[in-house]
């Protein structure tokens, strides 16, 4: 690991940076020819390592929430930073998980064959060096480390202040487990420094050898990423999620999806935002879902009809359409059918995920069709929108962009491809 040996200044982290891109390009050259067997092996140990120094990352953990909670982190970053013994073994099962996933790298994914006899094939091969800029959430480090290394990619970590320790500790498991292997620990690195000097060197792609840029968290962070990036980047800005309920909704289900959607976990992108009620049943439906929210302690801010439900409601303003909570408080309208609430959507939404509740397979099936988000869902909750709940054991985020990956970004989407040729001495007239 590379560290700044008491160094401070902006010429140290640039050195630092400098150093880090060097290394990983050079393990990214071995990543890639390493077979699936041994990066197998290491995702194996890393899991086990994980559970082994659980008490080791807690203790760091404990150490990390309290400076975060002196710091004055909203309730919501808190939850993102706090792990427990049940979110390491999720950790652990999860890069089990994305070891079991078949390689991704070597696949045919078409051939052909030209009159001259000249054979074209098309095969998966690695991004290369990537580089993931996170905040809070410490298990991004796990995750994103596991995704790299069952794709062949070499990646740069790069985690918020507030989990610093935690994320050190977990990465010192992914490193040790790349040696178990044999194969180089600078495959997987994490930035050894606080300093916010290193975000844009990273930015700016260390002088060539970061071929990619993930970012993972909240608007100001994406924002300065997607600004300041001189390579591509691979992310969404916001996840301004919509649950509509639609007037051939069956209200108990509507309920279910609806409290899911919203308060499973509220900080989390893929938590609903808005609630829209389709006019043809909010007599029936409007008031119990909007009570279902309150008595489950979230704010409702509302329009005219569902103000005059519950006294408990809050008028909406014209900020709470297209706002990204990431806290217990949803925005509640009720529109006009399903074409209402596609312009609505088409309006205030950011592109991530969205989900109708129905019974009607035609209302449902345009839905689907014309709502133009990386994820849109049929009857069920927008919490899904998750890579591990679609079956890719993880992902390292999701992203909203429509060049390359779109949705849950998990190893596939971490692949990109090149053209082998195969001739027979063939030459172009």
């Amino acid at each position: 690991m590379v560290d700044l040996m008491g160094q401070e200044g902006p010429e140290a982290v640039q050195r630092l940076m400098a150093e880090l891109g060097h290394q990983a390009r050079k393990a990214a050259a071995a990543l890639a020819r390493a077979t699936p067997a041994a990066r197998d092996t290491a995702l194996e140990a890393a899991a086990a390592l994980l559970r082994e120094r659980a008490g080791l990352i807690l203790q760091a953990n404990a150490d990390d929430v309290a400076a975060a909670e002196e710091r004055g982190l909203s309730a919501a970053m808190l939850d993102r930073l706090r792990l427990d013994q049940g979110r390491i073994e999720a950790m652990a099962t999860g890069i089990e998980a994305i070891r079991a996933l078949p390689d991704p790298l070597g696949r045919v994914l078409a051939e052909w064959s030209r009159p001259n006899g000249l054979l074209i094939r098309r095969v998966s091969v690695p991004l290369g060096v990537i580089g993931i800029i996170y905040e809070s959430r410490p298990n991004v480090t796990a995750d994103a480390g596991a995704l790299c290394l069952k794709s062949g990619n070499a990646v740069i970590l790069r985690g918020g202040s507030e989990s610093f320790a935690t994320s050190m500790q977990i990465h010192a498991c992914l490193a040790e487990a790349l040696r178990m292997a044999g194969l180089p620990a600078e495959a997987v690195q994490m930035v050894p420094t606080r300093d916010r000097a290193a975000v844009g060197e990273l930015l700016g792609g260390l002088g060539g050898c970061v071929d990619v840029v993930v970012p993972r968290g909240g608007r100001s962070l994406i924002e300065r990423v997607q600004r300041d990036a001189r390579v591509p980047v691979i992310g969404h800005l916001e996840g301004i999620c919509h649950v509509y309920v639609d007037g051939a909704a069956d209200l108990a289900m509507a309920r279910e999806v609806v409290l899911n959607s919203k308060m499973r976990r509220t900080g989390i992108c893929g938590a609903a935002e808005t609630l829209l009620v389709d006019r043809a049943c909010a007599d029936s439906h409007l008031q119990p879902l909007v009570r279902a929210l309150l008595d489950a302690g979230c704010e409702v801010r509302g329009d005219a009809a569902a103000c005059a439900v519950d006294r408990r409601v809050r008028e909406a303003v014209a900020t709470d359409w297209g706002r990204e909570f990431l806290d217990a408080i949803i925005a509640v309208r009720v529109v006009d059918g399903a074409a209402a609430a596609i312009t609505h959507i088409a309006r205030f939404g950011s592109g991530h995920t969205e989900s109708i509740v129905t019974a009607d397979e035609a209302v449902a099936r345009r839905f689907l069709d014309e709502v133009d988000s990386a994820i849109v869902l049929h009857n069920a909750s927008t919490q899904f929108a998750d890579g591990g709940e679609f079956g890719m054991g993880a992902e390292i985020g999701i992203s909203t962009g429509r060049i390359h990956a779109r949705g849950p970004v998990g190893v596939e989407q971490l692949t990109s491809y090149k053209y082998q040729v195969l001739g027979s001495g063939q030459t172009r007239p």
